[in-house]
């Protein structure tokens, strides 16, 4: 019988492997962020707010797609942190009614509260993934966009959505290789624990 630390570790590693670290969906979501910030010039602001609020829709199918592609092998049906993945990665479409007020109340408002949203959605992954890379990421977001919010006032709109673009593109490739890392290692004790028993 394998110690509960070990089999934990086993566990965030399949969940690391099986996702590839979330860039997948920072990757995409990057992608759906940069090109709604590059329409919001052109484009009036309320009708860039909804678009910001639903380009989840369009980033989703993307980023699965990617993450079949990327990601090193699946995430077996028996790992206990299963439904806490599951959970955590669809934790903040539970803001969609806030988001709905602040529309109703002033749509330029939108990304600054998307990206403390979404600083609060990443936090946990720190833990998930075992970096300290989603905690700067989190609160990059929050602060960052509430910077730009502050100083550039109702012009700050398409300049916080290319901040959350540029910070998910890069953050992507650094917990890329951090889950390759993981992945690899689990991997490797996989090995060793089969040839030891």
């Amino acid at each position: 019988m394998t110690p509960p630390t070990r089999d934990l570790n086993r566990a965030l590693a399949e969940v690391s492997a099986s996702s590839a670290g979330g860039a997948p969906f920072l990757i995409a979501f990057g992608l759906t962020f940069l090109i709604t910030a590059l329409l919001s010039f052109f484009i009036p602001k309320p009708t860039a707010a909804l678009i910001a609020m639903f380009q989840g829709s369009l980033a989703l199918p993307l980023a699965l797609w990617l993450e079949r592609r990327l990601g090193w092998r699946r995430m077996s049906p028996d790992n206990p942190l299963r439904a806490l993945s599951g959970q955590l990665a669809m934790s903040q479409n539970l803001a969609l009614p806030a988001w709905i007020v602040v529309y109703s109340l002033n749509p330029g408002a939108i990304p600054v509260v998307m990206a403390a949203t979404g600083a609060a959605h990443f936090l946990p992954y720190a833990w998930l993934h075992r970096t300290r890379v989603y905690a700067v990421l989190a609160g990059a977001l929050s602060l960052g966009a509430f910077a730009l919010q502050l100083a550039l006032g109702a012009a700050a709109f398409p300049y916080i959505l290319l901040f959350v673009a540029a910070a998910y593109g890069v953050t992507a490739p650094i917990v890329y290789r951090h889950a390759a890392r993981l992945s690899q290692g689990d991997r490797a004790a996989l090995v060793s624990g089969e040839a030891a028993a």
